[in-house]
């Protein structure tokens, strides 16, 4: 496996190295001694999976509050999707910044997401599969959700109507968010 960081501290990018062979391949997709290794260790407790059927479905930005704040270790097991996030941690470099990657069962990467970011993904195919793992359980009183498409956070979506749930619909803009939430990196 290969571990590249990306613009944002503490995010990763994650790619396995498949054995391919006339029958197709065979490859790792988590290693807790690599991931030890790449100082990137964490005890997962939950492993969720999410299918989406159409087309530019855009599912987020959710987090949790702290003490219930999750890492992630995302991938897409069938088609595609753009995963987002944006850095939540007052005290960080890129606080309010965000960051995207093209996962898809073709790739293979894997998007490593430390405590502190709001994640989402909008679907670039017809049908996707995401699954992914977190290092903590999912409290739902600590669930929030920034609007995805947020004037001024200004993410780069690669459409511009989009099939959001009401529940998403209903999430924080980014000015609420930042006047009533604080997410420091001493309490993650």
């Amino acid at each position: 496996m290969k571990f590249s960081e990306r613009k944002l501290k503490g995010l990763y990018e994650v790619t396995p190295h498949p054995h391919m062979d006339s029958r197709g391949f065979f490859m790792r997709t988590f290693d807790a001694g690599l991931f030890k290794d790449a100082g990137l260790d964490r005890d997962w407790v939950q492993e969720n999976h999410s299918r989406s059927e159409r087309l530019h479905i855009i599912r987020g930005l959710h987090f949790q509050l702290p003490p219930h704040a999750e890492t992630k270790l995302i991938r897409c097991i069938e088609g595609a999707v753009l995963d987002v996030v944006v850095d939540l941690r007052t005290d960080s470099e890129t606080y309010g910044q965000w960051d995207s990657i093209m996962l898809s069962a073709e790739n293979k990467k894997m998007f490593f997401i430390p405590r502190g970011f709001a994640h989402g993904f909008c679907t670039l195919s017809e049908v996707s599969e995401v699954v992914y793992k977190v290092d903590n359980f999912y409290t739902p009183a600590a669930e929030r959700g920034l609007m995805w498409n947020d004037p001024d956070l200004k993410i780069d979506w690669p459409v511009s109507e989009a099939f959001v749930s009401e529940k998403d619909q209903e999430n924080l803009s980014w000015k609420n968010f930042s006047t009533t939430n604080s997410i420091s990196l001493k309490t993650l």
